[in-house]
């Protein structure tokens, strides 16, 4: 494996580090707030500031030509993000990490199992195959197994 395969797969786990510090930290803030869809909302407008920062800096302000470009639908991403964030706040206070974790995990290796199946919105096109189907049952038996423990 060379050291652009490594950071490929190096993004996507340290992006799932995150997820559960994420989930606890906007959980909190959901408590001192009264509410996860205001946490949701402090939370994107931390990142949302972050990011223009960022976009701002490294100058990488799409062309008008690439905004010609953008559809509808291309924000439904943004709308599913603030969905998760609300979701985690709401639960993390409620269970705890590793549950939720293993749930959310379940919940997109499910969807991403159907999206690679049909190749859906420009993943490559990889069939359901016993292994893929066994280790989501792998995944969900984990569930029942941190559930009982």
């Amino acid at each position: 494996m060379n050291a652009s395969t490594s950071l490929i797969l190096l993004i996507p786990f340290l992006a799932g580090v995150g997820i559960p510090v994420q989930a606890g930290i906007n959980g909190q803030l959901a408590l001192r707030v009264d509410s996860p869809i205001m946490a949701a909302l402090v939370s994107f407008a931390a990142g949302t500031v972050a990011l223009l920062a960022l976009v701002l800096l490294l100058r990488l302000w799409p062309s008008a030509e690439a905004w010609r470009g953008v559809q509808p639908w291309h924000l439904i991403g943004g709308l599913l993000g603030a969905v998760f964030i609300a979701s985690t706040a709401f639960s993390a206070s409620r269970i705890d990490a590793v549950l939720m974790t293993a749930l959310v995990l379940a919940g997109q290796l499910t969807t991403a199992m159907l999206l690679d199946h049909f190749g859906a919105l420009g993943f490559a096109q990889k069939s359901i195959s016993l292994g893929r189907v066994g280790g989501l049952g792998l995944i969900l038996a984990g569930i029942w197994l941190i559930r009982r423990g």
